[in-house]
């Protein structure tokens, strides 16, 4: 019985011993007795001690030992196990598998499809990223993100002349002479998942990925997007008219 529950075959049989005995044991007779090897009998006896199955006193400069009574060990052995069960039950601690893995997507389809199923999968925030041209095709999904509970924070590139029922939404408004101006998509999601998407040799190309570093990165990109297109809308005639800092902001890619 004790082996099925963790005992050792020592242990074991020290307190069958023990337990068969009307007096309390010696060491030597425990030996005798039990067939533990005298070597390791000490060591087995007071494990058995720490576990509070033997009791042990000193009569007359003799060290004595004794085991606590078998209906008592089931009740003890009994109680233990129903603890464990039910730290079992109640433990909510689980291992946390980091995914970091990066995904890369081909095809603009393919990677529209991909924005909008992550859109839809948003449970708290959704910030994104994208061109006026696109965003008809994702606004009905954001609406109902946004009247859903989900705090959406949008940035255009682009004049968008309509009003937009969104609560937070940016738009940016190119300068003319901006060459460097890029198209792509940014979709950060709860912010635990992010797609970016861009245009390489005239062909989208998209990266997904759950990694933090990546994940922590885009939404400090996106912030920094948002920034500058209100800094640039409140003082774009005195930023414009330095010309040290028009040339870099005409460098961003954005």
């Amino acid at each position: 019985m004790l082996q099925k529950f963790g005992f050792s075959q020592y242990e074991s049989k020290v307190y069958e011993v023990l337990c068969a005995s009307d007096e309390p044991l010696d060491a030597t007779l425990i030996v005798k007795y039990s067939g533990v090897p005298k070597a390791k009998v000490y060591e087995v006896i007071s494990r058995m001690i720490e576990k509070g199955l033997v009791l042990d006193s000193v009569s007359e400069k003799k060290k004595l030992y004794t085991a606590l009574p078998l209906d008592l060990v089931i009740e003890k052995l009994t109680k233990e196990f129903q603890v464990s069960i039910a730290q079992l039950k109640n433990n909510s601690s689980k291992k946390i598998i980091m995914d970091d893995r990066v995904w890369s997507l081909k095809v603009d389809s393919s990677i529209q499809l991909q924005c909008k199923q992550l859109l839809q999968e948003a449970e708290h925030t959704i910030h994104i990223s994208l061109w006026k041209e696109e965003l008809s095709d994702y606004l009905p999904i954001l609406i109902e993100k946004e009247q859903a509970g989900v705090k959406v924070e949008a940035l255009v590139v682009g004049d968008v002349e309509e009003p937009i029922p969104l609560t937070a939404l940016y738009t940016l408004s190119p300068n003319q002479e901006h060459q460097a101006l890029e198209k792509n998509r940014l979709i950060i999601i709860d912010e635990e998942t992010i797609l970016f998407a861009g245009v390489e040799k005239r062909a989208w190309q998209a990266m997904v990925t759950k990694s933090k570093p990546f994940v922590k990165f885009f939404t400090e990109f996106f912030y920094h997007d948002v920034a500058l297109t209100k800094i640039t809308k409140k003082y774009e005639e005195q930023l414009m008219n330095d010309e040290e800092i028009k040339q870099l902001l005409l460098r961003l890619r954005y």
